[in-house]
């Protein structure tokens, strides 16, 4: 059986768009797409009055390298979100299939598939946030066709063994597609799923430069999975998802200096992220720390709302996560510069009564 087998027939037999771009590359005087002759001011020779390649060669290669893949196992496109919901379109028939998921986990899985009127199967999350692969594998009917597992896992940090992820894949042959949302992994030591990419046609996994990367602002999220999934979406796809500006940014995040800055603000996340936690646990109305191998915080508290307040009002913004299952009293805070993170322990330990705001660029912000 071929992975396609469970995509939708009508998307497998779909006549993609054919972009100018798609059907012609090379020469000098370009006249095929109805572009601009001139570009725009301020272009600093990006030619942004062209359209950028679908799938611009350079970066997939550049990904391709970081992620240890073959260039035809790669997607890239505007975030992880528009890759989860190409998936649901393109394996969910609304009104038919289903997608499974664990709350509390990222919200996008669910928005996505509501959209294409899919059927959501929710597997809570254990009392203490593992993951019950037995239980994931009992709620899996033949309607399901995408299985979502966030590792490490927003909101709460916590991450699922490669063991568990591979023992999902194989159970899940023949049955379902498994994604797996990678998007916090290089905050944690754990391996990644696509050690095992090349042993199950049906494994996916969904990269971001958003977070570690730094380029949330530039929307540069990737799938990687079989080629036949990546040949399947690409049918669907947008013709440009790519601004050029964004792969040039992007590019540049990947150079060889790109990458030992990013490693650098990794490592000081990690000593932030453990040095928060122990401060954390030590303040007075916290209940519970969540581990975490994210770069933010989930954490517990005898009145969240009203912490979320203070630190709202001392100009400090955090995610309120007292909506998702199981963490009805939990605030999530982004380990941010260690005087940021400095400044969230001053207000919640009162050791200051000062409610001015930190000045701009320097309030911790709320990812996705």
């Amino acid at each position: 059986m071929s992975v396609l087998d469970l995509a939708r027939p009508d998307i497998r037999a779909l006549q993609p768009y054919s972009s100018a771009r798609m059907e012609a590359s090379g020469g000098r005087v370009l006249l095929n797409a109805n572009e601009s002759a001139w570009a725009p001011p301020g272009d600093h020779d990006l030619a942004c009055n062209r359209y950028p390649d679908p799938q611009p060669a350079p970066l997939i290669d550049a990904l391709a390298r970081l992620y240890g893949v073959r260039a035809s196992q790669v997607l890239v496109g505007r975030g992880s979100d528009e890759a989860i919901d190409l998936l649901v379109r393109a394996f969910c028939r609304a009104g038919e299939d289903a997608i499974a998921i664990q709350p509390p986990t990222f919200g996008m899985y669910a928005v996505s598939a509501h959209i294409q009127n899919a059927v959501v199967v929710t597997v809570p999350l254990a009392a203490d946030f593992t993951l019950d692969v037995d239980a994931v594998l009992a709620a899996i009917t033949p309607a399901v066709k995408l299985v979502f597992v966030c590792t490490p896992n927003n909101p709460t940090g916590q991450l699922v063994p490669l063991r568990e992820v591979t023992r999902l894949a194989q159970a899940l042959v023949d049955r379902a597609l498994l994604v797996v949302d990678e998007a916090y992994i290089e905050f944690s030591d754990a391996p990644s799923a696509t050690s095992v990419l090349t042993q199950f046609d049906n494994l996916a996994v969904l990269r971001t430069l958003s977070k570690a990367w730094a380029l949330a602002g530039a929307r540069i999220g990737t799938l990687l999975a079989n080629e036949e999934v990546i040949a399947l979406l690409r049918r669907i796809m947008a013709p440009y998802p790519l601004p050029r500006p964004c792969v040039a940014l992007a590019l540049e995040a990947l150079s060889e200096s790109g990458q030992a800055a990013a490693r650098g603000h990794i490592a000081i996340v990690r000593e932030q992220r453990g040095r928060m936690a122990r401060a954390l646990a030590d303040v007075p109305g916290v209940r519970e720390v969540l581990p975490s191998q994210a770069n933010f915080l989930a954490v517990r508290f005898d009145d969240a709302s009203a912490v979320y307040r203070r630190l709202l009002g001392a100009g400090i913004v955090v995610r309120d996560i007292q909506r998702y299952p199981q963490l009805g009293d939990a605030l999530r805070i982004t380990v941010g510069l260690p005087e940021e993170n400095e400044r969230v322990l001053d207000v919640l330990q009162n050791r200051t009564q000062d409610s001015c705001a930190l000045a701009d660029g320097a309030v911790a912000g709320q990812p996705s």
